[in-house]
């Protein structure tokens, strides 16, 4: 479903991330772990389009990324990030609903799908009358969610989308971001400094560090055989990490 063969990105003479390939399998998901600047984020934005790679080619739900295909491919991919990153002079609803409604979509059909999402993510719907400055951040990033899985995209991408929230807001909607990806099986590729985190969410997990992925495979097994030094002590130092 997610496939990036051999991309290679940099900024003038620094490598941001070396020629890597990388595929999610339809109805899985992966992880991306490691410290700042190691690329996750880098990988991530490719999928969508916000980064343009120098060499290589992203391939998403079979549709090559490219200019000509770019608004095709973002159709097929729901995205996250801190925040919910919801536009502050529209209300809830309305973010949610803004391509959609661009799209033509009658009135009935999205009340009927608001309705749905709202019950998944567990916003309540007077909620969605207010503007993102009048609700939490645990709200704001529900709303996020229902606004990226408005077009039943069969591809979702979180950057971080945990990082800004209370432990415990942190962990409610952790257990319900687990829940949707089982209820609606979509390929997810997520990205978080949270080792825990990433070992709930993810089927796998793959570690970046310099713009490399060194290691991917389920948390246990990679603690259990360890690529190199680095992957070593990103597991031991990382709360969470597997006991």
């Amino acid at each position: 479903m997610i496939a990036l063969e051999g991309v290679e990105k940099r900024l003038g003479a620094r490598l941001v991330l070396a020629p890597t390939t990388l595929t999610v399998a339809p109805g899985a998901s992966l992880a991306l772990v490691g410290p700042s600047g190691s690329g996750k984020s880098t990988l991530l934005r490719m999928v969508v389009g916000l980064v343009v790679p120098d060499a290589g080619r992203v391939v998403v739900a079979g549709i090559r990324l490219t200019p000509a295909t770019a608004t095709a491919v973002r159709r097929r991919v729901g995205y996250v990030i801190q925040e919910g990153g919801l536009f502050p002079h529209l209300t809830a609803h309305d973010n949610v609903t803004l391509l959609a409604r661009q799209l033509g979509w009658s009135h009935a059909r999205l009340e009927d799908r608001v309705r749905a999402l709202a019950s998944l993510v567990h916003v309540e719907r007077e909620l969605l009358t207010r503007f993102p400055s009048q609700i939490s951040g645990g709200e704001r990033q529900r709303v996020g969610i229902m606004r990226a899985l408005m077009l039943d995209p069969p591809v979702l991408l979180l950057d971080e989308p945990l990082g800004a929230l209370d432990p415990l807001v942190r962990a409610q909607l952790r257990r319900d971001l687990k829940d949707i990806f089982q209820k609606l099986e979509k390929t997810v590729l997520v990205v978080t400094h949270d080792l825990g985190e990433a070992a709930y969410l993810g089927d796998e997990i793959a570690i970046l560090h310099g713009g490399r992925v060194v290691q991917r495979g389920e948390v246990a097994a990679l603690a259990a055989a360890p690529a190199d030094a680095f992957v070593r002590e990103f597991l031991d130092s990382r709360e969470g990490s597997p006991r």
